[in-house]
């Protein structure tokens, strides 16, 4: 891997495969840790919800869609 120059900051470019094979997706949030002369990066830990943890938390009166529950998935959600 190689330092490269992106606008007024340096970036790394991970391969295809160590994202992989570290569950990585574009957008991921990481954290670093520096100790001596290493760079540690490791995947933020994600929030886990609870359907029913943010269903309680919708204010009164929001608008609610009629069969939302038995609409198809269009991105990682579980519903449980």
């Amino acid at each position: 891997m190689k330092l490269q120059k992106w606008g007024n900051s340096a970036a790394v470019r991970f391969p295809k495969e160590i994202i992989s094979r570290l569950g990585l997706e574009i957008g991921d949030e990481l954290q670093t840790e520096i100790q001596g002369q290493t760079i540690m990066i490791k995947a933020a830990k994600r929030p886990k919800y609870k359907l029913s943890d943010l269903l309680a938390e919708m204010p009164e009166g929001a608008p609610r869609v009629a069969g939302w529950d038995e609409m198809s998935d269009v991105g990682r959600e579980v519903a449980k």
